[in-house]
C-alpha cells in the first residue's frame, strides 16, 4: 500500500479529509482510499441499501472500475436483486461480484436443520455472511462500508478509518456524518435507482426471513431480527 497506516498517524490522516464539502468528507475519504491502496487491495462490501446507493455513485466518480462485493446469502428479497441489476446497468464499468457461501441452503439445512435463522441467527449469519466476507478480505488490505453514526447506538463511535480486529485490516466508512434525510436527498437529486422496499418502512434491508418493517423510533436497525435482541449480522462486531 502506498500510504501506510500505523495508527500513530491516524488523527493526521483523518484531519486531512475535507469535511466542509457537500459530501461531508465522503468523497475526500474515497479519494484518499483509492489513492492509498493499490489495485486489488481494496473492496467495497455493499448491501445495496440506501447508503450503498450513495456510496456507489460517489465511488464510481473516483474509481469507475472499482471492485464491489455483495454477500449473496440466497435469502435476499427479490427487490434487492432487482436494484443490483439496475445499478449494473447504470454503472457498467463497476466490477460487482455476487459472493455466495460455499454452503448451499440445502446443505445448511441438512447439517443444522431447516430454518437455522430462526433457531440460531448468529450461526446463520456466520455461515452466509461473515465467512464469505472473510474469504473476500483475506487478500485485501482494506474494505469500505456504508456505516453511519446515526444508524444505531452500536455504530455511534464509527470513524472514517477503523482498525478492523475481526478481519485484521482497515475498514473505511465515508458516510459516518450523513443523516438519513441527507442520504435520500442525494438519491433523489441524482435520480438513482434504489430498493423499493425503502418505500414501505424498510430502512435497513437484509435477508427476508430476518427483516421486517421498522417503526419510527429513530433506530434504522429496529426491523432486523426483531424481538431477538440481535442487531448486527456480525460483520461489524468483534
Amino acid at each position: 500500500m502506498t500510504t501506510a497506516i500505523t495508527f500513530n498517524n491516524w488523527n493526521q490522516i483523518s484531519g486531512e479529509f475535507q469535511m466542509e464539502d457537500e459530501t461531508k468528507g465522503a468523497r475526500s475519504v474515497l479519494e484518499w482510499a483509492y489513492h492509498s491502496y493499490p489495485e486489488g487491495e481494496i473492496v467495497y462490501a455493499s448491501s445495496f441499501g440506501a447508503e450503498a446507493i450513495v456510496l456507489i455513485d460517489l465511488i464510481q466518480q473516483v474509481k469507475p472500475d472499482a471492485q464491489i462485493v455483495f454477500l449473496d446469502t440466497g435469502l435476499h428479497f427479490p427487490e434487492t436483486y432487482e436494484v443490483i441489476d439496475k445499478i449494473e446497468a447504470r454503472f457498467p464499468t463497476l466490477r460487482i461480484e455476487r459472493k455466495q457461501p460455499k454452503v448451499s441452503l440445502d446443505e445448511q439445512a441438512a447439517e443444522y436443520g431447516s430454518a437455522l435463522w430462526k433457531r440460531d441467527p448468529n450461526q446463520c449469519c456466520q455461515i452466509r455472511k461473515v465467512i464469505p466476507l472473510k474469504e473476500t478480505l483475506t487478500a485485501k488490505q482494506a474494505w469500505i462500508s456504508g456505516l453511519r453514526r446515526e444508524q444505531s447506538p452500536t455504530r455511534a463511535g464509527t470513524e472514517f478509518i477503523n482498525k478492523d480486529e475481526k478481519f485484521e485490516n482497515i475498514k473505511i466508512c465515508p458516510l459516518i456524518h450523513w443523516t438519513w434525510d441527507e442520504v435520500w436527498d442525494y438519491i433523489r437529486e441524482k435520480d438513482l435507482p434504489y430498493n423499493t422496499l425503502h418505500d414501505h418502512q424498510y430502512p435497513s434491508i437484509g435477508c427476508f426471513p430476518c427483516t421486517q418493517p421498522a417503526g419510527s423510533d429513530g433506530d434504522s436497525r429496529a426491523g432486523r431480527w426483531a424481538g431477538s435482541g440481535k442487531t448486527e449480522c456480525g460483520l461489524h462486531t468483534r
